[in-house]
């Protein structure tokens, strides 16, 4: 049966789940992705808990349980001038960090010189700390694909995937690898991606059907219009079945501005979903906005 239905959808139904990634990166993400929550504009968002603001994040996520919140598992720290390192206190996870204590900036130098299974540790001590805070998480993504193998084909799926299964949580990896423009993946990597979607059905963690987004950074040229016609088309070529959608949105202030090297996109993707055309396009194109729980009670009843 394939997920839709599961879900108790038609076969063709064009289901989408619209994430907020980096909650939690700084006050300026936190206002956004919470007002994005309260208007029920997107579906979910995912917390960072390494980054100064999680904790904030996470109380916030705690006193509104409606609203779906789960961990963005955080293995990298992109920034020059703002960074973060492991939750881990109790355990040795040095194959994690750079010669300062932080985690590398890239998922190459994840993949390069991360032990798997300090990796593991670190990936239940971010959601631990997040049970501890009073969060309910909805479901588990991974910021940057570091934990995936996208640059040197070492991954950690394994790990990751005992990870979620052990506390009942979802995670974002695509069944099928969404080739048209919008595609977050490689087609290179469609063989290894069946291979790990097997291994999530293993150990009964509940999948995606498919994973799209626009390009993080901003194109030459590009401007809020532009960026809406881009999402118009992204959405136009959606297929049946549960498609997630990233974006990383953020009011643009000074604290962004200060180590945030794309805060103009950041901006846009804060009004993109609260933009009445997108909201027409969804409905014109049949997408249904759903949300991560009814994932995560699938996985649960199926474990049951």
């Amino acid at each position: 049966m394939r997920l839709a239905q599961a879900l108790g959808y038609g076969e063709d139904d064009k289901l989408l789940l619209v994430n907020a990634d980096d909650y939690g990166l700084c006050h300026s993400v936190n206002s956004a992705v919470q007002q994005l929550l309260l208007e029920e504009a997107i579906s979910s968002a995912t917390l960072m808990l390494p980054c100064g603001w999680a904790r904030e994040a996470a109380l916030w996520s705690a006193a509104h349980p409606q609203y779906d919140v789960g961990i963005h598992l955080t293995l990298t720290s992109e920034w020059d001038a703002y960074k973060w390192g492991p939750v881990t206190n109790d355990a040795d996870v040095s194959s994690l960090v750079t010669e300062e204590g932080y985690f590398y900036q890239t998922s190459r130098g994840v993949e390069e010189h991360a032990e798997a299974g300090q990796v593991k540790r670190e990936l239940i001590s971010q959601i631990e700390r997040a049970l501890k805070l009073g969060m309910q998480p909805t479901h588990a993504d991974n910021h940057m694909g570091s934990l995936y193998g996208l640059e040197t084909g070492k991954h950690f799926m394994s790990e990751v995937l005992d990870v979620c299964a052990y506390y009942g949580l979802p995670f974002r990896l695509p069944r099928y690898l969404f080739m048209e423009n919008g595609g977050v993946a490689p087609k290179e990597m469609e063989e290894q991606a069946r291979a790990i979607a097997a291994l999530a059905d293993s150990k009964g963690v509940v999948i995606l059907d498919y994973l799209v987004g626009l390009p993080f950074h901003a194109q030459a040229g590009e401007t809020y219009d532009t960026f809406k016609a881009d999402m118009k088309a992204l959405l136009g070529r959606l297929k049946p079945g549960v498609t997630e959608l990233i974006i990383h949105p953020s009011h643009v202030t000074e604290e962004l501005l200060a180590f945030h090297g794309q805060p103009a996109k950041r901006g846009m993707e804060l009004e993109i979903f609260r933009d009445a055309e997108i909201r027409a396009e969804l409905d014109a194109q049949g997408i249904k906005l759903i949300r991560w729980r009814e994932l995560q009670k699938l996985q649960r009843e199926r474990k049951s």
